[in-house]
């Protein structure tokens, strides 16, 4: 890769970076306990993935979970210094890391918008499964906040209040996704 290319790579991860924190403080619903379902604020990191590869979209992928922390931190319940480090990992580090996967996941698929939509989605996916693995083992206690939580499993509990946000916010980026590669292709390719 030359210096150039690097270059141009790491000032579009800068402005993606920028772009993905702006649009994760327009939030169209908020969840009490954390989680949100924003405007978009997924795809500019997707959008790296496709444009600079791998690599460059889980680097701003992470970059993004720092900020995420610094702008909206939720301490867990049990304060452990293992809590903490699974909430970091988990709510944070991994779950925004993974966005930068979307290229690799939409490889296989030779049309363009269906890949787009499928790298999207499996991406989203991911960044679930992360909440969804930290919702039962760290967030379970705030379901006794909820009266439709009353009898349900912890697992059963993190499923339906992560997926409460995070099902949306794939709909919306998917969609969102598909529309920008139909009409504007080229912001989808390699750089």
């Amino acid at each position: 890769m030359s210096k150039r290319t690097n270059t141009r790579a790491m000032v579009e991860c800068a402005l993606m970076i920028a772009l993905g924190t702006v649009l994760a403080q327009i939030k169209v619903w908020q969840m009490p306990y954390g989680g949100s379902v924003t405007l978009v604020s997924s795809l500019p990191f997707i959008l790296v993935s496709y444009r600079h590869g791998v690599k460059w979209g889980v680097l701003a992928g992470l970059a993004n979970g720092f900020l995420q922390m610094l702008t909206g931190w939720y301490a867990p319940p049990a304060g452990t210094v293992s809590a903490i480090v699974v909430c970091v990992l988990l709510d944070y580090l991994l779950a925004f890391s993974c966005l930068g996967l979307a290229r690799l996941f939409s490889k296989p698929f030779s049309n363009k918008k269906l890949g787009v939509f499928m790298g999207i989605s499996a991406v989203m996916v991911l960044r679930f499964v992360c909440s969804f693995v930290s919702g039962a083992m760290l967030w379970g206690s705030y379901q006794s906040y909820y009266e439709w939580a009353v009898g349900l499993s912890v697992w059963e509990y993190s499923f339906i209040y992560n997926g409460s946000y995070m099902f949306p916010e794939l709909i919306i980026t998917a969609i969102v996704g598909c529309l920008i590669v139909s009409g504007y292709p080229k912001l989808f390719e390699e750089q």
